[in-house]
């Protein structure tokens, strides 16, 4: 009997397949340094004759890599992607992470969906962009520590602000369904860390109780949260079409018979453009000074709140005759544009002054799960995507600059 599923199933280039098998290869969990896989990729372009850039972290452990295909003088786009993935730990997979397997039309491995699968068929088009002149570069922005807090971008992109020339539109590839999304939220997240002061359990009265003081700032956190859910501002674009506020880690404590003197807990705002992340922290923190505190420190003046920033980034917010989210449409072949909750690299880009898009094969759905995986069929029309930028970047292409 004929294989009529394996029949219908697009077929992908190999060496995109071989590019996607490579880099899942390399474990770049955010904890680990990502050094293995760009010297990989720095190597791969030096023999295309392309130099690439490294731009490393404080401690030299990671990188950044920025490479141009084509002309040097003149802005042109940049496909972005970070490194990057999330760990494994505790994930219940049923195949090995690091080594791609496919299964029913799907190619599974951590990041085959978020986001290696983008890197890696731009990478294996290179070729294919050099193969003949090339009138508007293309810039390809590898970064690391996407995952953590977009941590490791703005070294990039601090370093191409003082280039003569850097690209003048971006595409940021995380997994859209290749549907281009020119907005997301923006992100605060912060740790406060509560001092109280220790005491036997049977004299709680003479101690402070850090764990009850951040009990009662999460409360305000959780009617913050229930707040915007009833009141919003809205934004029926969204899935989620409001701001959040969510409290995700906290710890503290030694033992039930101690008053705790001490308790850290995180939390984050994923706000809309409407609203403002400095005031959502504002009203926590004077609640915290002012509400809880004084009664606090009357028993312990050394007790109470400090404020850790742990990661930012801004929202994205295009216009939609921007003429990024033109050229994105273009590459797509589909008028549609939509909004996404998670966030990604693309509100720095255009904060930058570098335009950005975020469109990309995969879905969001399987970011971050055992047995991540992204389809066939996304992975083909991610090459047709790239098939169309390489048109547009020729002589008589109408993607100059």
């Amino acid at each position: 009997m004929p294989d009529t599923l394996n029949a219908e199933r697009p077929a992908i280039r190999p060496e995109s397949r071989a590019m996607i098998e490579r880099l899942i290869a390399f474990d770049t969990t955010s904890r680990n340094s990502n050094l293995d896989l760009i010297h990989y990729v720095r190597d791969y372009l030096a023999d295309l004759g392309v130099t690439a850039t490294l731009v490393h972290d404080p401690g030299g452990g990671k990188a950044n890599l920025y490479a141009t295909l084509g002309p040097q003088d003149r802005g042109g786009i940049a496909l972005s992607g970070h490194t990057d993935v999330v760990p494994i730990d505790d994930q219940d997979w049923t195949r090995d992470p690091w080594q791609v397997s496919e299964s029913g039309g799907r190619l599974y491995g951590r990041g085959t969906c978020d986001m290696k699968s983008f890197v890696a068929v731009a990478l294996a088009h290179a070729p294919r962009f050099l193969s003949g002149e090339l009138e508007t570069p293309i810039h390809l922005c590898l970064s690391y520590d996407e995952e953590v807090g977009c941590r490791g971008v703005p070294g990039l992109l601090a370093h191409l602000a003082e280039q003569p020339v850097r690209p003048r539109l971006c595409i940021v590839g995380e997994p859209t369904d290749m549907k281009v999304v020119t907005a997301h939220k923006g992100k605060l997240s912060m740790a406060c860390h509560v001092r109280g002061k220790e005491a036997h359990s049977s004299l709680a009265p003479h101690g402070v109780n850090a764990i009850q003081a951040a009990a009662r700032v999460i409360g305000l956190l959780t009617d913050m949260a229930a707040e915007k859910t009833a009141n919003g501002p809205f934004d029926s674009d969204y899935d989620v079409p409001h701001t959040t506020i969510h409290t995700g880690l906290i710890e503290g404590g030694t033992q039930l018979n101690i008053v705790p003197g001490h308790c850290r807990f995180e939390f984050e705002f994923r706000y809309l453009p409407e609203d403002s992340p400095d005031a959502l922290l504002a009203r926590v923190k004077a609640y915290a000074e002012q509400e809880i505190a004084p009664a606090m420190q009357a028993i312990d003046p050394a007790s109470g709140f400090t404020w850790e920033p742990l990661s930012s980034f801004p929202g994205l917010d295009l216009a939609p005759e921007a003429e990024v989210v033109d050229l994105a449409k273009a590459l797509t072949g589909s008028n549609a544009t939509g909004k996404v909750a998670f966030g990604t690299e693309a509100g720095l880009f255009d904060d930058s002054g570098i335009p950005a898009v975020v469109c990309g094969p995969g879905s969001i759905d399987q970011a971050h799960k055992p047995d991540e995986f992204v389809t066939l069929e996304q992975i083909a029309l991610c090459e047709r995507f790239m098939d169309r930028l390489e048109e547009r970047v020729r002589p008589g292409g109408l993607a100059h600059g």
